[in-house]
């Protein structure tokens, strides 16, 4: 009986990789090779930020050397003699309820003209503000002593005067100046009504107080209504809510908002507070309720992922002890997680006080000559009124306009910074 035997093929030995030869010429090629890519992606990265740094540094030297011209505005001293143009008015008329009424219907305005023409020549009305009557105004309500007395007056000069004292104008402006200056009649200081007045279409008149205190009145009723709500709906989604399809799609829906443009919280709140529930149009009411439709759902996302941050042993423990589940999120969670939810506060807020889409669309684009004194007074913001400035002829407006962006950069950067001094003075290490 015959029998195969099984046919063997041999195996291959297994294959030894020998050790690696740095020293050849094909391995240090690939080492220099490396290291170059590494300078050039570090010099790549150098470059970028040296670019981003060179584009900042150019915005703040052209927002500060314009700007800075913003603070100041151009005077002219202006003797005037009551004694010889009295007014038609009596003493009680300074500290009446109506004295500006009455001393601009006692012809104090032409007083103030003919003595312009007076002391600075035939064209001398010319050169002084339209409204350097109302500095008059303002001192003699403060002295009235000084409406039977001759005295004198820095008076704002027109806006060609004050562009030509302080850099260039026209030809005619820039005699007016050398003659002034001859004289010693011209002074520059700063401008104070630019940080107590209102809007103005003069520019030695117009100021920002009107538009900042705006802001902040919408931007307190805009955290008084999106910080409790967002902060409850952040803690009620990450410690109550159950998982499933519906929270699922409240969580979405969440984070859609945070991305939906600007604008069409606009068109919500004109539709909704303005045209259903008849709210005030174009006051810091109004406005703060359009900013905190944008803002909560920012501050709602801010808010879970500082509660996620808490450990659960933070939880544990506390019920462990005999906390009530609503003792454990008030009295534990919350307290551990505000100085994130806080930190997403106010970036939020600092976003939304910038913000301009919206509120075009709710009336705060108008011109406002009078500060507001109340949450249903027509009133404008600050972004709104830099908008409002670039838009005007009057060269006075590019300094003005300039200015604002200043106060508006250093509010802002006074928010993150108050933010980061938040996050680092209670940010608990785990």
């Amino acid at each position: 009986m015959n029998s195969t035997a099984p046919v063997t093929t041999p195996t291959a030995a297994p294959l030894r990789r020998g050790p690696t030869a740095w020293k050849s010429g094909a391995m240090q090629g690939r080492i220099a090779a490396r290291y170059a890519a590494e300078r050039r992606f570090r010099r790549t990265g150098l470059a970028a930020v040296l670019l981003s740094g060179l584009f900042l540094a150019f915005l703040l030297f052209t927002m500060v050397g314009n700007g800075l011209r913003g603070f100041t505005y151009t005077s002219v001293a202006v003797p005037i003699d009551f004694a010889a143009s009295p007014l038609t008015v009596g003493r009680d008329a300074f500290t009446a309820p109506d004295a500006d009424q009455q001393l601009a219907g006692a012809g104090l305005r032409e007083i103030v003209d003919f003595a312009a023409e007076e002391a600075l020549g035939a064209d001398g009305a010319a050169l002084i503000s339209e409204n350097a009557w109302r500095i008059v105004r303002d001192e003699l309500k403060a002295n009235p002593d000084k409406a039977t007395q001759r005295g004198t007056f820095a008076l704002p000069v027109a806006s060609a005067i004050d562009t030509a004292a302080k850099y260039d104008g026209t030809a005619d402006a820039e005699r007016a100046v050398t003659a002034l200056r001859e004289k010693g009649l011209l002074s520059t200081g700063i401008h104070w009504p630019f940080f107590t007045g209102a809007d103005a279409t003069d520019p030695a008149v117009a100021g920002i107080w009107g538009a900042l205190k705006g802001s902040v009145m919408t931007i307190m009723i805009a955290f008084a209504v999106a910080f409790p709500t967002g902060v409850l709906a952040a803690l009620y989604l990450e410690e109550y809510a159950a998982r499933n399809r519906w929270t699922d799609l409240i969580e979405v829906s969440i984070n859609n908002l945070a991305a939906v443009p600007s604008i069409i919280f606009g068109l919500l709140a004109l539709s909704v507070f303005i045209q259903f529930f008849g709210i005030c149009q174009a006051s810091p009411l109004v406005g703060g309720l359009t900013l905190a439709l944008m803002t909560m759902p920012v501050i709602v996302i801010a808010s879970r992922n500082a509660i996620k941050s808490v450990p659960p042993s933070i939880r544990d423990a506390a019920l462990g002890v005999g906390a009530s589940p609503v003792q454990v999120v008030f009295h534990h969670v919350l307290p551990l997680a505000l100085p994130g939810i806080m930190t997403g506060t106010i970036i939020g807020m600092a976003r939304a006080l910038g913000e301009t889409a919206p509120l075009l669309l709710v009336g705060m684009r108008a011109f406002i000559g009078d500060v507001p004194t109340g949450f249903c007074s027509a009133s404008t913001v600050l972004p709104m009124q830099i908008f409002l400035w670039s838009d005007q002829v009057d060269r006075g407006f590019v300094e003005k306009t300039s200015a604002a962006i200043i106060v508006l950069l250093i509010v802002l950067l006074s928010m993150n910074a108050l933010a980061i001094y938040l996050r680092n003075r209670f940010e608990k290490r785990w």
